[in-house]
């Protein structure tokens, strides 16, 4: 569980730039569609803390982030990519790495 200070997730996602608008993730948020620590959210106004981790769907690609901290507005894009951690790179080198060595073995 992760306790401190929180902020409401469409909020978040708009000020970490993983949503164009405002609009487009209160819709994001409420589409059951997106996890937040492996619970489904189905509100726009779930609180996200430091440490949370999201994954949702965007153009077939499953993104996974972890939260790194909170926002007090939408800055530029070099501001906003410090609030989270991208680990959907981690989980694809995971998964494709088993698969390379079962079939470099036959």
């Amino acid at each position: 569980m992760v306790y401190g200070a929180g902020l409401r997730l469409d909020k978040w996602l708009w000020f970490a730039r993983l949503a164009k608008s405002r609009s487009a993730a209160q819709t994001l948020c409420e589409s059951r569609r997106l996890r937040l620590d492996g619970r489904v959210i189905d509100r726009a106004s779930a609180l996200v803390r430091a440490g949370s981790v999201l994954s949702f769907l965007r153009d077939d690609e499953v993104i996974i982030v972890r939260v790194e901290g909170l926002a007090e507005r939408r800055g530029p894009y070099e501001e906003a990519r410090h609030l989270y951690t991208d680990l959907t790179c981690n989980l694809a080198a995971s998964v494709a790495a088993p698969l390379t060595s079962a079939t470099a073995a036959f």
